[in-house]
């Protein structure tokens, strides 16, 4: 471990200890532990680590520790949680990480938000997002950012990074992430989490995915533990089952299925690092050993899709930029919005006539990618191209041309499965030599096969322990 490290975490000898969710859960229920003393155990953890940590968008810590909500028999009954501050909750501000909103209290609760809370978590806050969830570094224009508990001098992934760095580092065992290019696996990768981006509509979708030409948001959490991601998913369901995919139901474990794994080592823009490429291969390894037949492959993704999700990425930006002062509540100041917002909605701009054929050849995607689960039960591949960077790298403050040409050698794993509706999980299988940082491998399946992902998942982490932080302090 670098002697110049600075690793952050909130783990300590309260009634939270080092339980994941259910875990908690289950002391709730059985009475060893009240609600009123997880509450304050993790608003204390919060008061600890948050002013280095910069997570936490807003927070409800009085209304949650002088009236507690406790539903009974639901998952996670008490358990303490944040919602990503991209999602309404009656009676509080949406700030979407964009200070071009001068956001007011929501005047309802919208139905996907609402299955998250019926699930039976205390609501503790929100967690903060860069600008409208459009980077994969939680870093602002004004040059604050959130830290990953690893090492504060690296990035901790985006966009769900404000829920990644609470989880992380022990503040909650479990917090809201939602996926629109890689936004739950990316912070899971660089915070070493399990961050599950499901299919699409596995979930109630959201407003501004159900009016999305094609919609590439995805809802779900980042946690510690197979267990809780598996829990959550089961218990979604009951609030809400799509009868276009299969039900995934509750898994409590690995099947005994030998799969078929194809290994994907490179991605369609360019090559991946040594350490990035090690983890996978070691994976690859790992699988083989279980009894999986395990062999390379690549997708057949043409080279024309990093063009059109970028102008994709684009479109949505000008949106942003020419609806905001109708669709957010409150005011909204253009003049305000960062250099990656601006420069994706100029990008747009330049480009808006090639709009149908980009749509045309997005959508055509769906039918290439699933003919791939004909020969394959998986694929294995990096979530990022290369480990984690440092804070800067991919800052909002760098001028478009720079960060634009960051972004597209660094995220090119995880946008495929957004714009074909497919499930993909993030999962913690290496780290970096110098600084110990955590390294994701992701594993894709067929649209509407997160039961596959999440059996394997539990095999995976029974065969390989995921990594503590508060063992490597």
């Amino acid at each position: 471990m670098a002697s110049n490290q600075i690793r952050i975490s909130a783990f300590t000898d309260d009634v939270l200890a080092d339980h994941d969710a259910m875990g908690i859960a289950k002391l709730i229920a059985s009475k060893e532990v009240s609600v009123q003393e997880v509450i304050e155990a993790s608003v204390q953890r919060a008061k600890k680590v948050n002013p280095t940590l910069n997570a936490v968008a807003l927070d409800c810590f009085e209304q949650a520790i002088s009236q507690p909500s406790f539903i009974n028999n639901r998952p996670f009954s008490g358990v303490p949680f944040f919602i990503k501050d991209n999602l309404d909750i009656a009676g509080l501000p949406t700030q979407h990480g964009a200070v071009a909103i001068k956001a007011l209290p929501a005047k309802s609760t919208p139905q996907i938000s609402q299955h998250l809370l019926d699930q039976g978590f205390q609501l503790m806050g929100k967690s903060k997002l860069p600008e409208f969830g459009l980077n994969a570094s939680t870093e602002f224009a004004d040059g604050s950012s959130t830290k990953n508990p690893w090492h504060t001098d690296y990035s901790c992934g985006a966009s769900s990074g404000g829920s990644a760095a609470l989880v992380a580092s022990g503040v909650v065992p479990i917090a809201h992430a939602n996926d629109g290019g890689g936004s739950i696996r990316i912070p899971a990768a660089a915070c070493g989490l399990i961050g599950l981006k499901p299919s699409r509509g596995r979930t109630v979708d959201s407003d501004a995915a159900r009016s999305l030409p094609i919609n590439i948001i995805s809802e779900g959490v980042l946690t510690r533990s197979v267990r809780d991601t598996a829990h959550f998913f089961a218990g979604m369901e009951i609030s809400y089952s799509n009868p276009k995919l299969p039900m995934i139901g509750l898994i409590e474990g690995a099947s005994n299925r030998k799969l078929r794994i194809g290994v994907m080592e490179q991605s369609i823009v360019g090559q991946v690092d040594a350490e990035t490429l090690k983890t996978v291969r070691d994976t690859a390894d790992l699988l083989q050993q279980l009894g999986h037949d395990v062999e390379l492959y690549q997708l057949p993704i043409p080279t024309t899709f990093v063009d059109d999700f970028s102008h994709y990425w684009g479109f949505l930006s000008f949106l942003l930029k020419k609806t905001g002062r109708f669709t957010f509540n409150g005011e909204f100041d253009v003049t305000q919005l960062d250099h990656l917002t601006m420069g994706l909605a100029n990008l747009y701009k330049k480009n808006f006539y090639k709009t149908p054929l980009f749509l045309y050849r997005l959508k055509r995607l769906v039918s290439v990618y699933r003919a791939v689960f004909q020969r394959y039960d998986v694929i294995l591949t990096p979530v990022l191209a290369h480990t984690t960077p440092k804070l800067g790298y991919l800052s909002p403050e760098l001028d478009f041309e720079t960060l634009f040409d960051h972004l597209q050698h660094y995220v090119t794993f995880t946008p495929v499965q957004n714009v074909v509706g497919a499930p993909a999980i993030s999962l913690p299988m290496g780290k970096t030599e110098i600084d110990a940082l955590p390294i994701g491998v992701q594993i894709s399946a067929d649209i509407g096969d997160e039961k596959t992902l999440i059996e394997l998942a539990y095999q995976i982490e029974a065969a390989k322990p995921w990594r503590r932080i508060q063992d490597e302090l």
